[in-house]
């Protein structure tokens, strides 16, 4: 079975910074493109950052160019997002799940984590 598990989530101050894990069991997570995602309530999913098996190609949304960076260790078995200056917007549920990458765009192919709660407020 193809699990993933993300871990890090926490109520943060604006300005700070967290970093984001998703551990993949059942598989070799090497094989796979991931992709980070967040949802808040009432508001559609959001495609944060995705990264190829490899690691050499990545994407970012344009609402966290040039804060998050993503990111993986594949002897590790986990693709991280790391979150600096963070904002109370960044608020949300942060999902990661196996994604098709191809050069453009980024779409689940459906074995998603349960998800962190990342949480900016003053």
């Amino acid at each position: 079975q193809v699990q993933l598990v993300e871990s890090g989530g926490d109520l943060v101050q604006p300005g700070g910074s967290l970093r984001l894990s998703c551990v993949g069991s059942g598989f070799t997570l090497d094989s796979s493109a991931i992709g980070w995602f967040r949802q808040v309530p009432g508001k559609e999913r959001e495609r944060v950052s995705c990264i190829s098996s490899s690691g050499g190609r990545t994407n970012y949304a344009d609402s966290v160019k040039g804060r998050f960076t993503i990111s993986r260790d594949n002897a590790k078995n986990t693709v991280y997002l790391q979150m600096n200056s963070l904002k109370p917007e960044d608020t949300a549920v942060y999902y990661c799940a196996t994604v098709y990458l191809p050069l453009l765009g980024c779409s689940p192919r459906g074995s998603w984590g349960q998800g962190t709660q990342v949480t900016v407020s003053s």
